[in-house]
């Protein structure tokens, strides 16, 4: 499948899981550290991959369900996406990351905010990332 791409951007990283990472623009600009539950520092205002990656699949997927909402002419009143995101050793070796979302969302039944959910699960670009390498959970609130 091919993609009609409509922006690029870039960022570097040096020391790994213990160093620095910078987007193109210099907005993301930050370092990094193990977290003690991994072993490592813990270094106080520092961040994780996956404290970035959850962060970026949640505003991902938000931007999805509003553009879906639009398509199925539903006006959520309120929505709030929380990505949880996890990272552990595999069984078969090496690492892996476990994920789920948790959408909270305003002024729609049960019914419509499930569909909206799932609709926004085939349309965000994380969501068809991860698809057949990351089992990604789903859980829809209504407020």
């Amino acid at each position: 499948m091919s993609v009609k791409v409509l922006y690029t951007t870039h960022a570097v990283a040096t020391g790994g899981r213990n160093g620095h990472t910078r987007s193109a623009d210099g907005i993301v600009d930050v370092d990094l550290s193990v977290p003690k539950a991994m072993g490592g520092p813990g270094k106080p205002g520092a961040t994780t991959p996956e404290d970035l990656f959850a962060a970026g699949y949640a505003a991902c997927f938000c931007s999805a369900a509003e553009f879906v909402a639009r398509q199925m002419s539903l006006r959520p009143s309120s929505l709030e996406i929380r990505a949880i995101v996890g990272i552990g050793p595999r069984e078969g070796g090496g690492f892996g990351l476990v994920a789920s979302l948790e959408a909270n969302v305003g002024g729609l039944s049960q019914a419509d905010a499930d569909r909206l959910i799932a609709a926004a699960h085939q349309v965000c670009p994380y969501s068809n990332a991860t698809r057949n390498n990351l089992d990604v959970g789903l859980k829809v609130n209504v407020a």
